[in-house]
């Protein structure tokens, strides 16, 4: 297989007007595809129906301790709930908190204390000079967005396969004690699909921040979200090595159900040490008399324990393997050997990562969407929108049907020989 950076410029103009001419005949299509963000197919959402019938009119909608679901109370979440998600998040229900529908939420609002309240009696972040937080990259564009609106210097952290570059990130966190916290999608990780390492885990447990107040931001949104039955990422549970090296508050860990149950009417869930807790609960209880407790009701009696969610998400596999499975051998098929282009195959998550030749991705995705495929905004991945090799797409597999993926990954591909060809001829 030549690459195309071996090509003669005769090579490349004759290879160019082939790939032009495709490109036209995709544009007479007039597609309209959506591979934009990591959303669940409506065949996904159809499998999690049945729990829209677990709460009838007659049944009785007491929680476990007697408490009537209907009604106000319950600050932290119903025992049962406590319970489901303690297993998910891998912690005890007194470590827990429940919250509302979407952990995204949870988080902004504990950006929001730090900057007013502080954190466990340190200065609030709003009346300090400086404050930064450590962003990995490639990362979650809607966490970067949390921390942009809210003034904080963002400063990349180049990921590995094994996670952050913890070097940089020792480094960093002990020097600078405006270094305030870190943003974290530890397993199958937005876009790539890694999961952190042991190692990364214990590097993270025994930082030594020069902030009294510095903070892991561990959002573990893909924690039961694997592809594969054997095939599985495993991740050290990080509140326990916290614990274990000392460091008990260091960490906050989110999860939810987004993409187990429905996205936007799941529940979600803070766990972190008792300190750090409290300091919760200091904001929920002016801010709330109780987050939703019916909805609470209807997940436990829907999922039961640990297990049934394991079951559940063994249907979402099924359904978005084959997604997962196509795009990757369309990638492999059409890219592979031509050194334009190269991409994550990861064991779990919601996206694949693509890294295009420098300088190419605004202009592969705006071609795309020239030719009716929607897809993430080219440098979304990094803080301010600003990648600086111009190079990482984020490659959404799930929302479309298999037909209409097939169809954008075919286009997606020859975009990405387009603007190779070009930008090759411009050198």
């Amino acid at each position: 297989m030549k690459k195309y950076s071996e090509m003669s410029k005769e090579e490349l103009l004759e290879l160019k007007e082939q790939l032009d001419r495709q490109y036209r005949e995709i544009q007479a299509q007039g597609l309209s595809l959506d591979m934009s963000r990591g959303k669940p197919g409506a065949d996904q959402l159809n499998i999690s129906m049945e729990m829209m019938d677990v709460l009838k009119s007659g049944d009785d909608l007491k929680c476990e301790t007697g408490v009537d679901c209907r009604n106000y109370g319950v600050l932290e979440g119903i025992p049962e709930a406590k319970r489901l998600l303690g297993e998910m998040a891998e912690v005890n229900p007194d470590e827990i908190i429940i919250y509302g529908n979407s952990s995204l939420n949870v988080m902004f609002d504990t950006i929001a204390r730090c900057m007013m309240k502080g954190v466990l009696g340190n200065t609030p972040w709003s009346k300090l000079d400086k404050v930064k937080f450590l962003c990995p990259v490639p990362g979650y564009d809607r966490h970067f967005k949390i921390t942009e609106y809210f003034g904080i210097e963002m400063i990349n952290v180049p990921m590995t396969p094994e996670g952050p570059d913890m070097d940089m990130v020792e480094r960093l966190v002990s020097e600078d004690e405006a270094v305030k916290g870190i943003w974290c999608v530890p397993k199958y990780s937005n876009p790539q699909g890694y999961t952190y390492s042991r190692e990364t885990v214990a590097r993270f447990a025994r930082l030594k921040p020069a902030a009294k107040d510095f903070r892991i931001f561990w959002d573990n949104a893909y924690c039961v979200h694997h592809l594969y039955d054997t095939n599985q990422d495993f991740l050290v549970e990080i509140l326990g090595e916290c614990a274990k090296a000392g460091n008990p508050d260091m960490v906050y860990k989110f999860c939810s159900t987004s993409k187990i149950s429905f996205p936007g009417s799941g529940i979600a869930c803070v766990a972190a040490s008792r300190a750090n807790l409290e300091d919760f609960r200091s904001t929920m209880k002016i801010q709330t008399i109780g987050h939703d407790k019916l909805n609470q009701l209807r997940h436990v009696r829907y999922f039961k324990d640990i297990q049934g969610i394991h079951e559940h998400m063994r249907k979402h596999a099924d359904l978005i393997r084959p997604k997962f499975e196509m795009v990757l051998e369309t990638l492999e098929r059409e890219l592979g050997g031509k050194g334009i282009g190269e991409w994550t195959k990861p064991h779990g998550g919601y996206f694949i990562s693509f890294d295009s030749m420098e300088g190419c991705a605004k202009d592969i995705v705006a071609k795309a969407k020239a030719a009716g495929v929607v897809m993430t905004d080219a440098g979304a991945t990094f803080p301010y929108g600003r990648d600086p090799k111009d190079s990482n797409i984020r490659i959404a597999p799930t929302y479309p049907s298999i037909d209409e993926l097939k169809k954008a990954a075919e286009v997606f591909v020859l975009c990405v020989k387009l603007s190779s060809v070009e930008k090759l001829l411009q050198q």
